[in-house]
């Protein structure tokens, strides 16, 4: 089977999954992007392992798979008791003082000295700790922190089972998917000077421009088409400065996870997804995209 054929059998059952569980939202939701936290902590400590670092992987993988699901308790959880289906987890979470979910920057500040603590254990002068210590904490933030921008856009846009919030949610995947292909096709079709050859040699300018412009029509066509049925449009003047913002970070996203597999000396992070390598490959533009959009979101007024 084709490489190209693979990720199309793949997209055509991955992306009507996402949308359904998107929808759906709750405990379902973080635990789909816990479940990628995990894998893609695991994928970059893999890529660490082969530049000579041996990170802290139990540790890191914990970290990564607590940031989206504390983003869910904060940001969308229903209360104990409603009977929804997370009210068995959200009893556990109900014997915990709510006063100490509200402390989570000084939570978050705490991290570092659990890190340290552990490397201070577990590593030895010749062990490079440091390197284990930046690696282990590092890990995390990237592959658990950044993606549960996603469950802050979800929850600010709607509760459970919302198509509008839904369709907001794939405003920036669109656009990122789109910026891919279209820089994909302009690469290919106008080739051109390198974009970054000691990082990634396929890419070229033309592409990157290219990708700039499919992620701005993107955006100015899916306002039209997907939000404005659901109520949730926006101008299309704003729709096109977020569509600019998100392809150039979506391209910046994708050159650095590039940056981690030249190090490693790998082409792809890992063999898990058919025709896309691993969770990294497949996540990297988005590391940088969802925060972002978040952003951009609360700074034009959309959630």
């Amino acid at each position: 089977m084709s490489n190209q054929l693979q990720r199309v059998l793949f997209a055509a059952i991955a992306i009507p999954l996402a949308l359904g569980i998107v929808w759906y939202g709750g405990l379902l939701l973080a635990l789909l992007v816990a479940a990628a936290a995990a894998l893609g902590t695991g994928e970059l400590l893999a890529l660490s392992a082969k530049a000579g670092v041996r990170p802290l992987r139990g540790l890191a993988v914990t970290l990564a798979v607590l940031a989206p699901l504390g983003t869910w308790v904060l940001a969308g959880a229903p209360a104990p008791g409603d009977g929804s289906p997370a009210d068995g987890m959200l009893g556990l979470i109900g014997r915990i003082p709510l006063w100490l979910f509200a402390q989570w920057p000084l939570a978050g500040a705490l991290v570092p000295l659990l890190v340290l603590g552990a490397v201070l254990l577990r590593r030895g002068a010749a062990e490079r700790p440091l390197e284990v210590a930046a690696v282990s904490l590092f890990a995390p933030l990237y592959c658990g922190v950044l993606p549960s921008a996603i469950l802050l856009i979800r929850y600010a846009a709607g509760g459970e089972r919302s198509w509008a919030a839904t369709w907001l949610v794939f405003f920036p995947l669109a656009v990122t998917w789109l910026c891919d292909s279209f820089a994909m096709w302009g690469g290919t079709l106008i080739g051109g000077p390198k974009l970054a050859p000691a990082i990634s040699p396929g890419k070229t300018r033309a592409g990157a421009v290219t990708g700039l412009v499919g992620g701005v029509v993107t955006a100015v066509a899916y306002v039209p088409l997907a939000l404005a049925p659901v109520g949730r449009a926006f101008p299309l003047a704003r729709a096109a400065v977020m569509g600019l913002v998100i392809a150039c970070v979506a391209q910046i996203g994708d050159l650095a996870e590039s940056l981690f597999k030249r190090e490693a000396g790998v082409k792809d992070s890992s063999g898990l997804i058919p025709g896309h390598g691993g969770v990294l490959d497949r996540f990297d533009s988005l590391y940088f995209v969802l925060p972002t959009s978040a952003l951009l979101f609360r700074a034009f007024g959309v959630i």
